[in-house]
């Protein structure tokens, strides 16, 4: 199976299928993709889109990057859902060389947890219903709030750490286009250092933090999200299944 879907105007596409949990099984195909912004869906990039079969946008934007940027085209049987998960604003003033930008993502990424709790919920128990696949989950680049809640969702099915830090890191090969995209409409703003960057340090760095808070991302998900037990059952049995035979 192809993990990078390839659109015109969308750089960051990608099934999270085929990772290896700890009690053997993989996460299935063609159930739940990460993105970046499906607001400039549109001519054969959109044809894609429908090809896929999509059920469900979880759009975790702010509300006025949705009306600055647009959101998916509004289809029949899509649902669409705008779940801003981010509280605090990024203040690029507080960026510490010394500290580096993995751990000024880490730290970021640390505050979602606090803040962004009612709509991580809703997206990740709307995620676990079987009726929901295909989904997909979309910020801007695809990469810090979405790379949040794609690493609770392969956390709770049993994926280990380093396959979560693997995935996350892949948004480092669209950094390029994220720069170019953002220079053409920026030409006279200086970027900080870190933009478009998905270095694996910063995925390391939350995932150990959250397990130091709440001694494993699944618990802080369970625990402190309020994600059900029965949530997390539904979500292993529809994103689950046993690896394939081999030859």
């Amino acid at each position: 199976m192809s993990r990078h879907i390839k659109f015109a105007n969308i750089h960051n596409f990608r099934d999270i299928g085929g990772y290896a949990t700890k009690d053997g099984r993989i996460v299935r195909w063609q159930r739940l993709y990460r993105a970046d912004s499906l607001g400039w869906l549109a001519g054969p990039d959109l044809e894609t889109f429908r090809a896929l079969g999509v059920r469900t946008v979880i759009d975790l934007r702010h509300p006025f990057e949705v009306d600055r940027h647009g959101r998916v085209p509004d289809e029949h049987g899509l649902a669409y859902h705008n779940l801003p998960i981010e509280g605090r604003r990024w203040q690029f003033a507080t960026f510490d060389e010394a500290e580096g930008v993995p751990r000024f993502l880490a730290d970021r990424y640390l505050e979602v947890t606090e803040d962004g709790v009612d709509n991580l919920r809703t997206a990740l128990e709307t995620i676990c219903r079987a009726d929901s696949a295909p989904a997909v989950i979309h910020c801007a680049a695809g990469k810090d709030r979405t790379g949040l809640l794609t690493a609770m969702i392969l956390a709770v099915a049993g994926v280990a750490d380093d396959d979560i830090v693997a995935d996350y890191e892949l948004t480092g090969l669209a950094t390029e286009r994220f720069i170019a995209d953002w220079r053409a409409r920026h030409p006279d703003e200086e970027l900080w250092p870190g933009f478009g960057l998905a270095p694996a340090e910063a995925m390391r760095l939350f995932l150990a933090d959250l397990a130091d808070r709440h001694g494993s991302v699944e618990s802080y998900v369970t625990g402190v999200v309020g994600l059900s037990p029965d949530a997390v059952g539904e979500l292993r049995a529809h994103l689950l299944t046993e690896p394939g035979p081999r030859g």
